[in-house]
C-alpha cells in the first residue's frame, strides 16, 4: 500500500522480505514492461524506466528478469504484451477512502475480482470521483537513512529542484514533488552521493485517516492485503493510517 503512512512504510519493507515477494516480482515486472513499452528500452533516455528497473534492483528483482521485462515491453519476442491501467475508488471500513490502481490485459476480469475483493472484505465500491478529489498525484522519493545522512542533509540536496517537503519517517526519507519535478530530485540526490531507495509518481492523500481502534485497523488492513493480492492490482492507496498503540498491537498478530 502506498500513501505515505507510518503502516505503508511498514508493508513495504515487509513485502520486501516475507511471503508475498513472488507478488512484488510481479508488480515490479509489469512496472518495467510498461515504462520500456511508453519511453522504449533505453535507461539513459527513459527515466521512467530507469526509476521502475531501480525500484526493481532495490527489491532483488533477478537482472535476467528484468532484461526479459524490458523486451517484452518493447515488443521484442511472441510474448509481448500491452497493459491498460484502469483506477477503480472504493471505502473501507472507520470512513477510509482507497484508490485502486490495475495494470491488466483484460479490463472485465480485473473489474470481477477487484470488486469481489472489497465488498468481501467489508468495504464498498464507490462511484468515479467521490474518492479521487481526496487524493492528488505527487512524486515521491525514498530515502533509506544510513550514517550520517539527515532531514537538513536531504532538504538541503533537493530544494531547488522541485522538493516540496521531506519528512522524517523512522528509517526512511519521504521527499515529496510535483510529478514533473520528481526525476530533477532524484538526479540531485544521485550528484550528491546520496542513493535512493525508489521514485515513484503516486496518489497522496490530502489528509489521513487516523485508526484508534485495532478491531477497525484489522479490518482494514484485510481489506487492503486482498486487494493487493488480486494480480491485476497494481498500486492500493489510502488515506488509512493507525495509532502507535494501534501498530504496536497489530504487529503483534
Amino acid at each position: 500500500m502506498s500513501g505515505h503512512s507510518k503502516w505503508a512504510t511498514t508493508k513495504h519493507k515487509k513485502a520486501v522480505i516475507d511471503g508475498r515477494r513472488a507478488k512484488l516480482f510481479a508488480k515490479l515486472i509489469k512496472n518495467i514492461e510498461v515504462a520500456a513499452r511508453m519511453g522504449g528500452p533505453d535507461l539513459d533516455g527513459n527515466p521512467t524506466l530507469y526509476d521502475a528497473v531501480q525500484k526493481g534492483r532495490k527489491s532483488s528483482l533477478p537482472n535476467d528478469n528484468i532484461e526479459r521485462a524490458i523486451k517484452r515491453g518493447s515488443g521484442v519476442g511472441a510474448d509481448a504484451v500491452e497493459y491498460t491501467t484502469i483506477i477503480y475508488e472504493a471505502r473501507g471500513q472507520a470512513g477510509t477512502a482507497i484508490l485502486i490502481e490495475c495494470l491488466t490485459d483484460n479490463k472485465n476480469r480485473a473489474a470481477a475480482e477487484v470488486r469481489v475483493a472489497v465488498t468481501r472484505n467489508g468495504g464498498t465500491m464507490a462511484d468515479p470521483g467521490s474518492v479521487s478529489y481526496l487524493f492528488a498525484r505527487k512524486g515521491i522519493v525514498l530515502v533509506e537513512k544510513v550514517g550520517d545522512l539527515t532531514e537538513d542533509k536531504i532538504l538541503e540536496t533537493v530544494l531547488d529542484h522541485g522538493a516540496e517537503d521531506v519528512e522524517d519517517r523512522g528509517e526512511t526519507f519521504v521527499i515529496t514533488s510535483e510529478p514533473s519535478d520528481m526525476v530533477a530530485v532524484r538526479t540531485a540526490l544521485q550528484a550528491a552521493g546520496i542513493d535512493y531507495e525508489s521514485a515513484d509518481v503516486e496518489f497522496v492523500p490530502s489528509m489521513q485517516v487516523v485508526v484508534e481502534e485495532a478491531d477497525n485497523a484489522r479490518k482494514v488492513v484485510k481489506l487492503i492485503d486482498a486487494l493487493e493480492d488480486v494480480d491485476d492490482v497494481q498500486n492500493v492507496y489510502s488515506n488509512f493510517d493507525m495509532t502507535p498503540e494501534v501498530m504496536e498491537v497489530l504487529e503483534q498478530d
